[in-house]
Order: C-alpha cells, then sequence, then structure tokens
C-alpha cells in the first residue's frame, strides 16, 4: 500500500517527540526509557542483552547506561564473569519507572481513542510481522 511507511514514518516521528517532552521532566529521552523499560520488564540485564533486544549497537547502549547511571536510576551488579557488565534499576530507577509508565500509560490511552479495539489488535499483530520481513531481508544481505 502505497504511502503506508510515509503514515507510519510520520506517526513514529510525532509520538517520539510527545514522549521525549513527556520524559523530560525526569531528565529522560525515549532512548533512554528503553533501557529503563528493558530492565524493569525483563530482570537485570546486561548490555549485550539489552543492545539485541532494540538491535542497536552495545556501545550506543553503554552510552545510555552510563548516563542513566548519572542520573542514578541503574547500577552494575556483578555478572557471571567480571567482564560481563549485569544493569539493574536502583531504587530510583524504580520509583522514575512507575511515574513515567503511568504518564506513558496515559498518552497511550489518549492517542488510541477513537480506534476502534478490532483496528488496534490488527496493528498490535501486523507491526511485528513487518519487523520480522524488515529483519529477514537486513539478515540476507549478508548472503
Amino acid at each position: 500500500m502505497e504511502g503506508f511507511f510515509q503514515r507510519y514514518l510520520s506517526l513514529y516521528r510525532s509520538l517520539i517527540t510527545t514522549l521525549n517532552e513527556l520524559l523530560s521532566a525526569y531528565e529522560l529521552s525515549y532512548s533512554l526509557w528503553q533501557v529503563i523499560y528493558h530492565i524493569k520488564n525483563n530482570g537485570p540485564s546486561t548490555l549485550v542483552d539489552i543492545s539485541s533486544r532494540y538491535n542497536v549497537e552495545k556501545p550506543t547502549i553503554t552510552r545510555r547506561v552510563h548516563r542513566l547511571e548519572e542520573l542514578q536510576m541503574v547500577k552494575q551488579i556483578p555478572g557471571k564473569d567480571r567482564r560481563e557488565k549485569v544493569i539493574q534499576l536502583t531504587e530510583l530507577g524504580d520509583k522514575i519507572y512507575q511515574e513515567c509508565r503511568k504518564k506513558i500509560t496515559d498518552l497511550e490511552n489518549s492517542v488510541m481513542e477513537g480506534v476502534a479495539k478490532d483496528e488496534q489488535k490488527a496493528a498490535f499483530h501486523t507491526l511485528p510481522k513487518i519487523q520480522e520481513n524488515l529483519f529477514n531481508r537486513e539478515g540476507n544481505k549478508s548472503e
């Protein structure tokens, strides 16, 4: 469908801008939020775990984690081997997660207003399929 991706990208940019504005009160951005969100929902995680989840280079995640450490929202704990950095939320990080999660849920509810549940479900199930197709396409480039 022509124009689908243009609409998606327009929506994506607007949503990220809105999320960044919401999170800025906590000195966070959406990219920092992704790290907090991952740790909260998956437990203590390695840099590799987080970078794999978001398909982002490990040095990028390392910079994000350093920033969150400066903000005292995450801390390193010992891993299985001393080279492995395992990151977990601090009490402050957990508190900020709870506050932001509520605001983000309110935002999600308001932007989905007027969109029928079946339309929401269709998008929810369609987007991962598109992501998988894109991933498979990128993976085939090296062959």
